[in-house]
């Protein structure tokens, strides 16, 4: 009998005397109870807040990052464990890895991009420096740093990890602690999945809590520091989102909830082309994978009416070999859904479908079931079809959260488009075509309505991840229905757990906060050319200025001979003369780059290993034949990359023989940690 038990304020504390008692959703037996505790819930904030936060803060993103990414292999060496659980949700394997493997996955995206993508400091800079006022001494720059109180997880049932793993990666990479309140039905394999994060020991206090049961007056006591990320339904959501004391208090709440994803098949996607094999390919599989419980699931296929009949056929060859059963049972391919309750839930939905659609595969009543008892957590999967899907309702409003899915036909791009926005909102929508104009079309129509659109064809399918596949990468979440909210996203994830603010004042005062030089905040000499300093040696704001070097005729015309660039901007005088932007010949700004280079570059080996680019290039004005040039080279920001060196971000600024800047940009180089 499993036990899963909450942890909070460093404690585990197992189920009380009013635990639900959890059934086997295959063979209907009692596996667990769960729940019923006594927990101090403003105990529980308190410590996230006074010990997790500051603990988490006190770090900087690169050292998230590296915890995310230790906290990820851990997972991975143990995950054997959590697979054992996995057939308990009514999972297969092949379901279970989307979760685990797929939540892990997750993880170690996070960690990556927090280390490529975030500065090694407390202070997410969003945008560049703007400056207001005229001479520059007065500057605004947009910040990002971590909300001070706690982020409460709300989850589904269907995917135990991942669902955790995806919320929890950026929140930590925010530097916000987390208390995750997993769905009661598959509790056991979240608990068993903080706990092996647990053992590692890789986690400060306070960072992750876990509620197994009900929350009780948590969300009452949460204030304006707080975040609530939810995924469930609708109705729950809504409930959540409008207690008095979220309102209030502004408490911000991210909602990822019912939607009735859409596929389209375009036009062109005729039974012998590739397109259509993928389509029903896609179309089965978003309604079999877990046994059709996902958010993302293929709930509405919209097709060409002149192909319905043949879709309808290949749907059903291909569902007919699909292997219901025990999901430990070798060759099922579907296993049951979470519960008896859910199993009853999805007929009832089923049913509200078929009043404006008929069943043309899958009877609930007649179907063979490997390894297992019918009568249990099993349903075959179910295909409706709609004939007139602009006058029915059901179809775009009701989610069966199960293997069933609306077969429905339309005549025009644009009333493929209408079909799909009816849902009014999604997590995705999908369409299937390899003619560009109709992917054009179905975008502009309907990306308003759609979180994400997934397109395919010939030439993506071979790499395309699936429709019902959220990447840590791109956003998840969708308006409307969906929630109006969005998850993952990369980075932009992780900003839903920090507050943006304005930071406005002298160069000196935002160089000190954001830990990056801007131009007129104070110029540092070091005790020799910082091209022979190391990392750790180089100071931000550490400047050369170098001497002068002028520009001749013959540096261009040679310039241009060499390289073959022989625009006539630096070729011919009049034609130059004639051009708005130049008094006469001018320079390459290639050149001008070269010669800046030769100006303040170091020749001798030293723990520069590698100049890797430059960002943000700009000429401001145009160098004539006879005009000087300089440099002054200033360390700008530092990021440590590797074990063994770091990136040197040095702004380069060129200036002409009267002061006046030529042109700007950043430097990207590679540095030893020592000499």
């Amino acid at each position: 009998m499993l036990e899963p038990h909450s942890y909070a304020c460093g404690q585990w504390i197992g189920p009380g005397q009013d635990a639900a008692r959890l059934k086997n959703p295959v063979t209907g037996l009692e596996m667990a109870r769960a729940g019923g505790a006594t927990l101090d819930f403003q105990a529980m904030l308190d410590w996230g807040r006074n010990t997790g936060g500051p603990a988490l803060r006190a770090m900087t993103f690169h050292d998230r990052a590296r915890m995310l990414k230790a906290l990820a292999t851990h997972i991975d060496s143990r995950k054997e464990e959590l697979y054992a659980l996995n057939p308990l949700t009514g999972a297969t394997r092949k379901d279970g890895w989307i979760d685990i493997d797929g939540g892990i996955g997750t993880m170690f995206v996070f960690a990556s991009k927090g280390r490529r993508e975030m500065p090694d400091g407390h202070v997410y800079l969003d945008g560049e420096v703007e400056q207001l006022s005229r001479k520059g001494t007065f500057l605004g720059q947009h910040i990002a740093v971590p909300l001070q109180g706690v982020a409460v997880h709300i989850n589904a049932f269907n995917f135990p990890v991942w669902g955790m793993l995806e919320k929890l990666a950026p929140a930590l990479l925010a530097g916000v602690p987390c208390i995750v309140k997993p769905a009661t039905q598959t509790s056991f394999l979240t608990e068993a999945c903080v706990r092996i994060m647990m053992d590692s020991g890789l986690l400060p206090e306070g960072a992750l809590q876990l509620i197994v049961g009900r929350t009780g007056d948590l969300l009452s006591r949460l204030g304006p520091q707080d975040v609530v990320s939810f995924t469930g339904s609708a109705r729950t959501a809504l409930a959540l989102r409008s207690m008095p004391n979220i309102l209030a208090n502004s408490v911000r709440f991210v909602a990822e909830q019912d939607s009735l994803n859409a596929s389209v098949l375009g036009p062109d996607a005729a039974p012998d082309t590739p397109e259509f094999d993928l389509f029903v390919k896609e179309a089965v599989t978003e309604m079999t994978t877990k046994a059709g419980q996902k958010c993302t699931a293929i709930r509405r296929m919209i097709v060409p009416d002149t192909l319905v009949s043949p879709v309808l056929d290949a749907l059903t060859a291909r569902l007919e070999k699909t292997t219901i059963g025990n999901p430990e049972t070798e060759g099922v391919r579907m296993g049951a859904l979470v519960s008896a309750d859910q199993k009853s839930d999805v007929l009832a939905q089923a049913a509200r479908i078929g009043n404006d659609a008929q069943r043309v595969f899958g009877d609930p009543d007649h179907f063979a079931v490997q390894g297992a008892d019918p009568a249990q957590g099993f349903l075959p999967p179910m295909l409706y079809h709609c004939n007139d899907p602009a006058a029915a309702r059901a179809v775009h409003e009701v989610e069966a959260f199960g293997p069933v899915s609306t077969l429905m036909p339309y005549t025009t791009i644009a009333q493929a488009a209408e079909l799909a926005n009816l849902g009014q909102g999604s997590l995705v929508a999908s369409l299937i075509t390899n003619d560009p104009e109709v992917a054009r079309a179905i975008t502009l129509e309907s990306a308003a309505w759609h979180g994400r659109i997934y397109i395919n064809n010939r030439t993506s399918q071979a790499e395309s991840t699936g429709h019902g596949s959220p990447l840590p990468h791109m956003t998840h979440g969708g308006p409307g229905r969906a929630g109006g909210g969005e998850e993952l996203g990369g980075i932009r994830g992780v900003l839903h757990y920090m507050q943006r603010t304005a930071v406005q004042g002298s160069p000196e005062m935002l160089s000190a906060i954001t830990r990056q030089w801007i131009p007129g905040a104070p110029e540092r000499k070091g005790p020799g050319h910082p091209f022979q300093r190391s990392f750790n040696e180089i100071e931000i704001g550490e400047t050369i200025h170098t001497g002068s070097r002028v520009v001749t005729l013959e540096d261009i015309e040679h310039f241009a001979e060499f390289t073959g660039d022989t625009f006539y901007a630096h070729m011919d005088e009049d034609a130059a003369k004639a051009n708005p932007f130049f008094p006469g010949r001018v320079a390459h700004g290639y050149l001008l780059l070269s010669f800046a280079a030769g100006l303040f570059v170091q020749p001798d080996p030293g723990p520069v290993l590698a100049n890797t680019g430059l960002n943000a290039l700009s000429f401001q004005k145009p160098v004539s034949p006879g005009d000087s040039i300089r440099v002054r080279l200033t360390a700008k920001r530092k990021t440590r990359r590797t074990d063994e060196y770091g990136e040197v971000r040095w702004n380069a600024t060129l200036y002409n023989q009267h002061d006046e800047q030529v042109a700007e940009y950043e430097l990207l180089t590679m540095v030893a940690y020592s000499r």
